[in-house]
């Protein structure tokens, strides 16, 4: 063994120190492949966080996670799952549940009371992870900078608001209630539009920000002070070359990776190199690792460099973070990041990297839609062998055999294509289109188009329909280029297609994929001969925005622009009164903070003499 492996393995006894609401907590003696719920409930009292799927879909388990940075004296937030993850990757953090926010001791947090009020718990199992998830979208969106607080209000908009909980399931209340909980926060909320409440009398009394439970910003802290003293005594210590805890080593360059893969106790059967584990959402690990590599702390693989001529991002960014970068640009740029959000669940992407979506779609063959979208977009990769580094198209990064374990993703980067004469389109078909949904099939297309909107260059990209990998349908772009759009050449395209996209045996419903991919291409090409005929006066309308993008004047709206609206019509009598009267289910607030305790009733039925008798025993359990 080299002596950075001698150092690691050394290293390997010291402690994970992490704050969990407020408390100072050690992670002494852990599995390496302990996740964060299950020290949670095994190690605190924190019962708040549920597990419901371990996949990361369902968002029972939601918390916030905190990160100081000693240099700027920032801390930052971010919602995540905690069944996917590990605690040995929380090292200086802090946890916040949603006992840490609000609970019968101090109080509970308007979060918590306003879900009470709006009647949005019933069996109470996923209202922690809700409060949680609605919280962090507070605390992200009540940043210092930008406009002064509305009174009463946060800075969410009713649109962020409902995205807030897009990724969190609930079997009980159909999701008005919980969706008028988030919208009472958001400043631009009606709150005539919101439902049935505990607040105020629906249709006699006025709604008023002022009867719901007051709301500010900054009344929770998400970070203590005694850990970001210990964090800022530990900056002028001299860190050992790879510092590890109960079997985690944490590398700090490319070079100090590349000694681990060269030491001798290095396996890829037992050693797992990890991010954020979300891919254990997706690939259950049939056996538990011993030892795990955290690449978080590279800085090569964190880069974010944008240029004139593109962006590049690392291959450890975040899909929220790449995100906020694609969504300041140019409209690819823009259309990417569009995507981007469909992609898993907010707290999903808040850990989920986009390199580690590329490689399992590179070498587990995942159905990415973020690799069929950078395909399309003339993406480039960098990859760090054992002897070299490449750089490679998208295209023939996916055609190569699969990565093995030493084989490192660096960065990726896109290309700004500007805004002339650029389309580009991207669509997904799945169950649900939010959430931790894979997709039926993605495709991404960008044409570049001449002054009379011939097309120039094409690319169409497809993935998830029965392939080991998004693929370019190649004889369609050959045969569209120098061509503009009509009728026979369009429905000559599609036939094309019908020949090209050939699912694998074994897929299922194989014929319903085709038919999908044929028609988002079809959607494509009809709306380049739309522009192309699109009358005068509906380009007027568009260009000087007073209808966007024209559709009004021909009765159609985008779909993705529509946020949730409806309104509730109730009629009241005193006939049966009290029953009607909106009262707050008792305990409420309780399930909220995740305090709640579930009564079970277990059943004896002993045989006594030649009579059956029941004896029922009722018993308090935390769930």
């Amino acid at each position: 063994m080299g002596s950075l492996g001698k150092d690691a393995a050394a290293a390997a006894g010291e402690r994970v120190v992490l704050a969990v609401n407020g408390a100072r907590h050690e992670a002494a003696g852990v599995d390496p492949s302990t996740t964060l719920l299950e020290f949670l409930r095994t190690r605190t009292p924190v019962r708040g966080p549920k597990l419901g799927c371990g996949e990361g879909g369902c968002g029972a388990c939601v918390v916030l996670i905190s990160k100081y940075n000693p240099a700027t004296d920032e801390v930052t937030e971010h919602s995540a799952s905690s069944c996917l993850t590990l605690v040995g990757s929380l090292t200086n953090c802090s946890v916040t549940t949603s006992e840490g926010i609000g609970n019968t001791r101090h109080g509970y947090h308007p979060v918590q009371q306003r879900l009470a009020g709006f009647h949005a718990s019933q069996c109470g199992f996923c209202t922690p992870g809700m409060c949680m998830s609605i919280f962090s979208a507070l605390v992200k969106a009540d940043k210092p900078d930008g406009p002064a607080l509305p009174t009463g209000f946060s800075k969410l908009t009713c649109s962020e608001a409902e995205y807030a909980v897009s990724g969190n399931l609930c079997r009980c209340t159909g999701y008005r209630p919980i969706l008028d909980t988030c919208k009472s926060f958001a400043a631009d909320v009606d709150l005539e539009d919101l439902g049935f409440n505990s607040f105020w009398k629906k249709g006699t009394d006025r709604a008023d920000v002022g009867k719901l439970p007051e709301y500010s910003s900054g009344a929770v802290c998400t970070f203590p002070e005694f850990l970001k003293s210990e964090i800022k005594g530990q900056m002028n210590d001299i860190p050992a070359a790879i510092a590890g805890q109960d079997g985690w080593y944490h590398p700090k360059s490319i070079e100090e990776l590349h000694s681990l893969f060269d030491s001798n106790w290095f396996d890829e059967n037992s050693v797992k190199i990890v991010a954020s584990n979300t891919g254990a959402g997706v690939y259950k690990d049939q056996d538990l690792y011993d030892k795990y590599i955290d690449i978080q702390g590279i800085p090569e693989l964190s880069v974010i460099d944008r240029s004139s001529k593109g962006v590049e991002i690392g291959a450890a960014v975040s899909i929220s973070k790449a995100i906020e970068v694609f969504s300041d640009g140019t409209p690819v740029f823009t259309k990417i990041a569009g995507h981007l959000s469909k992609v898993a669940s907010p707290f999903v992407r808040n850990t989920a990297t986009v390199g580690g979506n590329v490689i399992m779609a590179q070498r587990l063959q995942f159905p990415s839609d973020i690799a069929t979208v950078l395909l399309a977009a003339g993406s480039t990769v960098t990859v760090q062998t054992a002897s070299k580094m490449l750089r490679l198209t998208m295209e023939e990064f996916l055609e190569q055999p699969p990565c093995d374990a030493k084989t490192i993703l660096l960065s990726i980067f896109v290309p700004d294509w500007g805004s002339d004469n650029v389309i580009f389109e991207t669509s997904r078909a799945s169950p649900r289109p939010f959430g931790n949904a894979v997709s039926f099939v993605n495709s991404a297309f960008l044409a570049r188009t001449s002054g009379q909107l011939i097309i120039e260059d094409i690319c169409l990209a497809f993935g998830a329909y029965g392939v080991d990998h998004a693929t370019r349908a190649r004889k369609v772009e050959e045969f569209l280029k120098g061509k503009s759009m009509s009728a026979p050449v369009i429905l000559e395209a599609v036939q094309l297609l019908k020949d090209v996209i050939s699912p694998s045996e074994g897929t299922t419903h194989p014929e319903y994929r085709v038919s999908l991919a044929v028609s988002f291409l079809f959607s494509f090409l009809s709306s380049l001969g739309n522009n192309q005929n699109e009358p005068e006066s509906a380009k007027a309308i568009a260009s000087n925005g007073s209808c966007a993008n024209g559709y009004e004047k021909y009765g159609l709206v985008a779909s993705d622009d529509l946020p949730v609206r409806s309104r509730q019509e109730l009629v009241f009598s005193d006939e049966y009164k009290p029953v009607g009267k909106p009262i707050t289910k008792a305990g409420a607030e309780l399930q909220a903070s995740g305090g709640r305790l579930c009564m079970l009733v277990t059943s004896l039925l002993p045989r006594i003499a030649s009579m059956e008798h029941l004896s029922v025993a009722h018993t308090l359990m935390p769930i």
